[in-house]
């Protein structure tokens, strides 16, 4: 392992999916491009968490954009903290904020933006938005690319 692994200890090892997003442990590598301005996306079509009310699943496209500072987080970490709301209750509200804090808190981006497109819950659907602030002057940032929700339409 390379020194930016050697703290690792989810990448290259079996890790079983941690059982609440409380007990997920999301890990950063040291970003070999720190002081440049660049985006990193990540998108993941397949989030599941479940209604903290009825217990039934809800479905949403999640689109994470950062501006890395001085860490990059490790992408096995966040698939594995992304997948633990699978069994977790919460508002689409909750968990699509709480996910760009956690972020925010292990990773401390020069900016961060998280786009949480949820399928309908009653009928409706329920997009969610959140982001630390105005984007870095001079950043190229491509539009989420999400549609809104149709139907079948």
């Amino acid at each position: 392992m390379s020194h930016y692994t050697d703290a690792l200890t989810q990448l290259g090892a079996r890790t079983d999916l941690p059982a609440s997003p409380d007990q997920a442990v999301l890990e950063r590598v040291p970003n070999p491009q720190a002081g440049e301005v660049y985006a990193v996306r990540f998108t993941q079509p397949e989030f599941t968490s479940l209604c903290p009310i009825t217990d039934q699943p809800d479905f949403a496209h999640l689109v994470i954009d950062y501006v890395p500072g001085d860490w990059l987080v490790e992408s096995k970490s966040l698939k594995l903290f992304l997948g633990s709301f699978r069994n977790h209750g919460a508002f689409h509200e909750d968990c699509t904020v709480g996910i760009g804090k956690r972020l925010v808190q292990a990773i401390a981006p020069q900016w961060l933006r998280i786009g949480g497109y949820w399928y309908p819950r009653g009928g409706m659907p329920i997009d969610v938005f959140w982001q630390t602030g105005a984007a870095p002057a001079g950043l190229w940032l491509p539009d989420q690319g999400v549609a809104g929700y149709r139907g079948r339409g």
